[in-house]
């Protein structure tokens, strides 16, 4: 029997460095819009926007898309897409932030292929390959791998340290992760009810609660990944490449 896969998007409106952020027009459309439709292009059966405020909600059902507000109160956006888990049916929920205009449809069919295809497979997420200027930026969480793609470690520092070679990536040793993943309803819902780990709250990346509580994270390569939205730099350098 096919899994059942539904994507949830989480969009605040109140970002920090680009308040309103899904809202923001580029060419006659909002931020959140660019995501929705290409979540919508890949082979989910469902696509939810999950937000704490009514314009968000507005706005998307405008375009046509499907939305439901969440509590204001959550910690991450994972929480968020772990409230609207609860109130659906699904086997797998992928979760994909909002700032995510140049996501490639075929990446989110990507990160969903493992759970047919291999025994005990809980979440995926995906990397691409580390550029040198990368290498230092602590805003480019690297991740390390073993030799069945499952993730060791994910940092903002520059992971793995090439003694003879400082500065230096190596292909196939360095890897950047992709903030995309997929998981099993179950688990997502097991996950987010457990407290932040220490290593969680010391780099601020939510993936380390699932290695640190001794759950393993399956990493998809895929080529490489023009990254999201942040900052309005990145509003005018993805802008050109928008459809």
């Amino acid at each position: 029997m096919p899994l059942r896969v539904v994507l949830i998007i989480p969009a605040r409106y109140a970002s920090e460095r680009l308040p309103g952020k899904p809202l923001i027009e580029i060419r006659g459309k909002p931020l959140i819009q660019y995501t929705y439709e290409r979540a919508r292009a890949s082979s989910v059966d469902d696509v939810i926007v999950a937000t704490d405020d009514p314009r968000i909600l507005d706005r998307v059902e405008g375009f046509g898309g499907r939305a439901v507000l969440t509590s204001p109160a959550h910690p991450s956006g994972t929480d968020r897409v772990a409230e609207v888990a609860t109130r659906i049916d699904a086997d797998v929920i992928v979760n994909l932030q909002g700032d995510e205009p140049l996501i490639d449809p075929a990446y989110i069919d990507k990160a969903i292929a493992p759970f047919s295809q291999t025994e005990g497979i809980q979440v995926t997420t995906l990397v691409a390959p580390l550029r040198e200027e990368e290498l230092d930026d602590p805003n480019v969480v690297k991740v390390v791998l073993d030799h069945e793609s499952y993730a060791l470690y994910f940092s903002r520092a520059p992971i793995p340290f090439s003694r003879d070679n400082p500065g230096k990536v190596r292909e196939g040793v360095h890897w950047k992760h992709i903030g995309l993943y997929a998981y099993r309803r179950d688990f997502l819902l097991m996950i987010t009810r457990l407290p932040p780990s220490p290593l969680e709250e010391e780099e601020k990346l939510e993936q380390l609660r699932v290695l640190e509580n001794g759950y393993r994270i399956k990493a998809v390569p895929v080529p490489g990944h023009p990254g999201g939205v942040d900052t309005w730099e990145d509003l005018r350098r993805i802008e050109p490449l928008l459809p």
